[in-house]
Order: structure tokens, then C-alpha cells, then sequence
């Protein structure tokens, strides 16, 4: 299971895992932790088992390295990010909510507008609906109501997840929030990267 998750991440497939788990947290880290958890479960394994079960024992460990290595080798810089989120801020709402429109077809998401509420976007990919909320994607700082007005909207439309779409700074509070309703919000590199084949931007 470990693997496949590993594979699809490297795809940049999604596939959530526990946000607390031990290889979601990994994941989160640098390349270098799930490295020294490898080399240090093989070493202490060798004590007991032969040397190549030992190498077995620490390959998930291995796996979640390389595939952290490889998404932090091909990440933007923090000046690419910047400038890329500057562009964003600067465009109109018809120029972002197309981009971002286009940027979901392209994944395969079938996207429909929602015309302003709650929620702009509607996303159907089989079974699974998600609505975004981006109309206020140029605020400067994004506090809890946003993300209240997203989740009540997600509910009335018995939606499975929502996303919340913003090119400025979200307070910790909204975060604490957007988590305890397992509200994924798109924001910083996440967006930038989302947007930037995109050819208006």
C-alpha cells in the first residue's frame, strides 16, 4: 500500500493519507529524516536478521526518501513562488477563475460554475464532487468565515471535500479550522505550481 501511495505521489496523483500518520508526516519532511530512519532501522535490524532483510525492513522508509528527494529537487524557488503569486493578485476575476478552470480540466475534473454564493466552482470526477471557493483568492489575509460559508455550502450541496483557493496568507486560526473540517485549502506553492502552465500566467 505504501508503495502505491509512494508511485502516485510521485505522479502527483492524490491519494490522502492520516495527516498524523508516521509516512504523512514524512512526507512532509525533508529527504534527508526518512533517510536517516532507513539507515538507522537497517543498521539496528542486522543485529537480529540477515543483512538483506534488514535492507527489506527499511525499504518503505527508503521509498518515502527518493520520492521526497525528487518532489523537493522539482519544486519552484521561494522567489519563483512570489512572483508567480504577484502575477496571480494582479489579474482580474475573469482571468484567474478561467486559469483556474482550465488548470482542473486538466487533471480530468469536470468542472462547472457555480455563479458566485458560498462556492464558484463545482468539480466531478466519477463519484467524487468537490466545490472550490476562489472569489476571494486576492484578500491579503483569510480568516475562519470564508472557510465557514465553504463548508455550509459543501453540506447543502452533499459535496465529498472542499477546497478553498487563496494567493495570500492564511491565519492560524483559519488553519486550525480547515483542518478539523478536512477543508484542504490552496494556497502559496500548491497554487502557483496549480497555475503556472497556464499561458496567462
Amino acid at each position: 500500500m505504501l508503495f502505491e501511495f509512494c508511485i502516485l505521489e510521485s505522479r502527483g496523483v492524490k491519494w490522502q493519507l492520516h495527516p498524523n500518520s508516521l509516512f504523512a508526516i514524512l512526507l512532509r519532511s525533508p529527504w534527508w529524516v526518512s533517510a536517516l530512519i532507513a539507515i538507522a532501522l537497517a543498521a539496528a535490524a542486522r543485529l537480529v536478521i540477515p543483512d538483506l532483510y534488514a535492507v527489506f525492513a527499511a525499504l518503505p522508509f527508503i521509498v518515502i526518501a527518493v520520492v521526497v528527494g525528487w518532489k523537493q529537487l522539482r519544486a519552484p524557488s521561494e522567489a519563483s513562488i512570489a512572483a508567480g503569486l504577484e502575477r496571480l493578485r494582479a489579474m482580474s476575476w475573469d482571468e484567474f477563475s478561467h486559469a483556474l478552470e482550465q488548470a482542473y480540466g486538466r487533471q480530468g475534473w469536470q468542472v462547472s460554475r457555480l455563479g458566485g454564493g458560498q462556492a464558484d466552482f463545482e468539480l466531478v470526477q466519477a463519484w467524487r464532487k468537490t466545490l472550490v471557493g476562489c472569489k476571494r483568492w486576492k484578500a491579503t489575509r483569510t480568516g475562519i468565515e470564508p472557510l465557514r460559508e465553504l463548508e455550509a455550502a459543501r453540506r447543502a450541496r452533499e459535496a465529498q471535500e472542499c477546497i478553498y483557493v487563496s494567493a495570500g496568507e492564511i491565519t492560524e486560526q483559519a488553519l486550525a479550522f480547515a483542518a478539523a473540517r478536512n477543508i484542504r485549502l490552496l494556497h502559496g506553492a500548491e497554487l502557483a505550481k496549480l497555475l503556472r502552465s497556464n499561458s496567462t500566467i
